[in-house]
């Protein structure tokens, strides 16, 4: 059988070849997104897979399901960057991956710990060898009570590790999954002194965090999102770092990153507002969506993407 790859970066690319030869599938392989110009590089393939960094519009999903297209299985957790209601109803199948937890939860607590001690200021005083401490001291993540919103295997894994710091956690989820103090959001909002978030993209938690749920928050809270951007209302983020109700914010995600992630933009400008205001903080951490980037995640992706292909062409030939 043959797969179509779309939006494959060079890393995915060599483990894709490595991986097809084992699973017995002839891999076809671009590093475009799928768009309604590179539609035909599908014809032949029922199964294609596709990257989480560009949008799939209706019209390339319309495109794919004309080529005999019937299923998709998306390299990513989220599927926010595709209607999966859409492709259903032109006949496609949509699925996501699973890859290690350990990536985004290992990174979590990382930027967590990067806040807590004010490590972005301390790095850049640093770096013009100001070799003083700084006016602000860290805090301990043991004094601290931990919010988690969303506990699916990520929000578990970051459970799971702050365990170990001897910290107060508190969760909140819909479907309560994890061994954890569940209570409600508006709780976890006042009592937590710092708040992750792992909960999934839709239309119910489309920014789940904003301006009134933020000015709930304890003073000096800070906030992690490992999650995705639009689960907090940016504007309302930003007033709240300026005016120092909240005491900071670590994001590996953004509203609008779209475009401006993922590409060299040193030489050209930058049109979010938002993102240039945020980097400008000293109590603000970017990173460019990340978290998930490591060998065992990226192997766990590229394997699970293939089996999902393989599984779904073996269930048709024998449904």
């Amino acid at each position: 059988m043959g797969i179509t790859i779309y939006g494959c970066e060079p890393d995915e690319a060599v483990l894709f070849r490595e991986m097809a030869r084992r699973f017995d599938v002839l891999p076809t392989i671009t590093a475009a997104p799928a768009s309604a110009a590179n539609t035909q590089l599908a014809r032949g393939n029922r199964c294609v897979s596709i990257g989480h960094k560009a949008q799939i519009t209706d019209s390339t999903l319309r495109a794919l399901s004309q080529l005999g297209v019937a299923y998709i299985s998306t390299r990513s957790i989220g599927y926010n960057h595709i209607d999966v209601k859409y492709a259903e109803r032109v006949g496609i199948s949509v699925e996501n991956v699973f890859y290690s937890p350990d990536s985004v939860a290992d990174f979590t607590l990382m930027l967590m710990l990067m806040a807590a001690r004010s490590a972005k200021s301390i790095i850049r005083r640093a770096d013009i060898h100001d070799y003083r401490l700084s006016d602000a001291r860290g805090k301990e993540l043991r004094d601290l009570t931990i919010g988690v919103i969303g506990t699916g295997r990520i929000g578990t894994a970051v459970i799971d590790r702050l365990r170990g710091f001897g910290c107060r956690i508190i969760a909140h989820d819909k479907r309560p999954k994890a061994s954890a103090d569940y209570v409600p959001l508006d709780e976890l909002l006042k009592l937590s002194d710092m708040v992750t978030l792992h909960t999934p993209l839709n239309a119910s938690t489309h920014h789940l965090l904003n301006r009134q749920r933020i000015q709930q928050m304890k003073r000096g809270t800070f906030i992690i999102n490992t999650g995705r951007g639009s689960l907090i209302d940016t504007d309302a983020l930003v007033s709240a770092l300026e005016s120092g109700r909240l005491g900071g914010a670590a994001l590996d995600v953004i509203e609008g990153e779209e475009g401006i992630f993922y590409a060299d933009r040193r030489n050209k400008p930058i049109e979010s507002t938002s993102l240039l205001r945020l980097q400008e903080l000293p109590n603000v951490i970017i990173s460019p969506h990340t978290a998930y980037y490591t060998d065992h995640a990226l192997r766990d992706t590229i394997e699970n993407s293939i089996i999902n292909c393989v599984t779904f062409e073996r269930r048709n030939m024998h449904g």
